[in-house]
């Protein structure tokens, strides 16, 4: 009678990994806190609240483009080194923010802190998948997007609070202070990499070919959906409250905090299931996002309904965000720092998009109510695009690029990212009967990808 199987022993994540998601922490609070402190912002440097809302705007564009720009430019570095200089950057920038005289001097610090904060995030993805097992990328991942749900229940209220009773100027010094314990725990955790050499240096021209993968762009384009629709909602959630369904303004720290509770719930779950059911993952998360969006949609004139509504959508949205990170990493895996960027650029494209959507339908009219209904056509786009992508990985059988678990990611350490998987997609021997089947080293990573 054979043996019962035992599952193989969970991984346990490295300490460095924790550290990265402290440092999101500092660049998740400085991204979203302005929404807190507009009011005393724009009253002290003597601009409207538009002019001052710019300066959300400023950051998130600085996002998209700087997360590509910062990859690529820095894709030969050490990326400890990389890590420690954006870091130190972004601590500037918010010091910087903190003395500016002027909305000019206050908007320059906010590109410049985007810009580090994107090139940080794109780094820092491709450190913390480098440094597990394939089997474990979403949980790492799962550690950076907790870092900013943590960002929404703590960092942003918290920053709130500092703006109304200490001035909206230590607010800006607080994430500064952030900034410095993540710079302390980078430099002493994370660790050393030495640039490749010969074959195995990354370039960026090799890199590039993964945007000729289909399923590259419709990561993207799933991930862009996705923070689109919940942007759509997100940013308007105020109003929504108070004007449609009646809540007085007291009540929307309150709902803005459940909604940051429900996705640290969101990411724990996302975290935990993503590695062994990705597809799922995708599927059930946007699915339910789409589902929650058409009630409140359908409810918003309920004041228990909009409030259990916001809780359920931080929960549903967050739940995938481990596995678009994951997908992207597995499907553009020669180039894991160029697929950080991507990621990142794609959710800071939705973070523009669903808001702008959802000011259209407004300005046409249609109420309060109608950004939800935009933020539910928008997640059904992304429904769709991960069934286009689910179909397409099923025809192929594999996806395009599968590293395997013993070939740089995770044993290579932090330097192994871009050259270690370059390095392992090359030498991978085709199957036999010369079909391009994947080898047996990569079956741990297709088995996860592939459910």
């Amino acid at each position: 009678m054979p043996a019962p199987s035992v599952p193989p022993p969970r991984t346990r994540l490295p300490i460095a990994v924790y550290v990265l998601g402290l440092s999101v922490f500092a660049l998740g609070t400085s991204e979203f806190m302005l929404s807190g402190i507009l009011q005393p912002l724009a009253r002290d440097l003597r601009v409207s609240i538009p002019q001052a809302g710019l300066l959300v705007s400023a950051f998130a564009i600085g996002m998209v483009v700087g997360a590509p720009v910062l990859a690529a430019a820095t894709l030969r570095l050490p990326r400890r080194t990389t890590l420690i200089s954006l870091l130190a950057v972004f601590g500037l920038g918010q010091a910087a923010g903190a003395l500016a005289p002027s909305y000019g001097v206050l908007f320059a610090s906010r590109v410049v802190s985007a810009l580090a904060c994107a090139g940080f995030w794109a780094v820092g993805a491709a450190v913390a998948v480098s440094l597990v097992p394939v089997t474990a990328r979403a949980r790492a991942m799962a550690v950076m997007v907790g870092g900013l749900s943590i960002a929404n229940i703590a960092g942003v209220p918290a920053g709130a609070l500092l703006g109304q009773h200490a001035g909206w100027r230590s607010a800006f010094w607080a994430v500064a202070a952030l900034s410095v314990i993540g710079l302390v725990g980078v430099i002493a955790l994370v660790p050393r990499t030495e640039v490749p050499t010969g074959e195995d240096r990354p370039q960026l021209r090799r890199e590039l070919t993964i945007y000729k993968d289909k399923q590259v762009w419709l990561a993207l384009i799933a991930t862009a959906m996705n923070g689109a629709a919940v942007f759509a909602l997100f940013s308007y959630l105020s109003p929504l409250l108070t004007e449609t369904a009646g809540l007085a303004e007291s009540w929307v720290p309150t709902v803005l905090a459940l909604f940051g509770v429900g996705a640290l719930i969101g990411t724990f779950i996302g975290g935990r299931i993503a590695d062994a059911h990705l597809f799922g993952t995708l599927f059930t998360g946007i699915s339910a996002s789409t589902l929650v969006l058409a009630v409140l949609a359908l409810t918003a004139h309920s004041p228990a309904a909009a409030v259990a509504l916001a809780l359920m959508l931080g929960v549903t949205a967050f739940t995938t965000a481990p596995a678009l990170n994951a997908r992207m990493f597995n499907v553009a895996n020669a180039a894991p720092t160029l697929a950080g960027a991507t990621t990142t650029a794609a959710f800071n494209i939705g973070n523009t998009l669903g808001p702008w959507l959802g000011g259209l339908a407004i300005s046409a009219g249609w109420g309060y109510p109608s950004v939800a209904w935009t933020g539910a056509a928008l997640a059904a786009v992304a429904v769709l695009t991960t069934a286009v992508a689910y179909r397409l990985h099923r025809a192929t059988g594999r996806s395009r690029v599968v590293a395997s678990s013993a070939g740089g990611v995770g044993a290579s350490g932090a330097g192994g990212g871009a050259s270690g998987t370059a390095a392992t997609a090359r030498r991978r021997a085709p199957s036999p009967s010369g079909s391009g089947a994947p080898s047996p080293t990569s079956t741990t990573a297709e088995a996860a990808d592939n459910r």
